[in-house]
């Protein structure tokens, strides 16, 4: 799992060191899985520049999916396999994963979904991984993240946020901040502690 923990940590730093408050290691394995495929959506734009090719290599990920959640996934590819046991340990259901997809096309079309989908798939999906949203509404914190404005509200979305979920979006809490990973670190782990971002 060091690969995939290695990729996630370079790519996308405030979601890795939120993972290291799931206390669970297999769950944190799972949500770790999840960030790589995350992170390879997000990595087709600057791979495939017309949206032509950029919409075959998302098609790509959406056959392979069938395979992750067959329990079949293809053979040595790292994200694939470790996503699909995360499908099977986690029971994920497939739409938010079509979902994903979907907006990265529209995306790469120049019609992008309504702001902060994209993130609320992405939080529903990681906190499916963790526990599930307990009902809360999760599209103030996919706001937040987009926009960086509304924490306020989406506070308040969070008081139903089950405390073991709240790793899947304390990275909201580091909006805006450009604090060495030290500082980064507390600051999780305060706002993990308040069960606030």
């Amino acid at each position: 799992m060091s690969l995939l923990d290695d990729q996630v940590r370079a790519a996308d730093l405030d979601r890795w060191l939120a993972s290291r408050l799931v206390d669970d290691a297999e769950r944190r394995a799972d949500l770790i899985a999840l960030y790589a495929f995350f992170n390879e959506l997000k990595a087709v734009p600057t791979r495939a520049r017309q949206p032509v090719l950029a919409e075959m290599r998302y098609g790509w990920w959406a056959e392979h999916l069938d395979g992750a959640f067959s329990g079949e996934p293809r053979k040595g590819h790292p994200v694939l396999e470790r996503l699909a046991l995360a499908v099977s340990r986690r029971d994920l259901p497939r739409q938010p994963f079509d979902g994903l997809i979907d907006a990265w096309v529209q995306a790469a079309h120049g019609q992008p979904l309504e702001p902060a989908e994209r993130e609320r798939l992405e939080l529903e999906l990681a906190t499916g991984v963790l526990g599930g949203a307990g009902g809360a509404d999760l599209q103030p914190v996919a706001r937040l993240l987009e926009t960086g404005e509304g924490r306020g509200e989406a506070n308040r979305a969070l008081r139903r946020l089950p405390a073991a979920a709240f790793p899947a979006v304390a990275h909201a809490a580091l909006i805006a901040s450009s604090a060495p990973e030290p500082l980064r670190r507390l600051k999780l782990l305060w706002a993990t502690l308040r069960g606030r971002i």
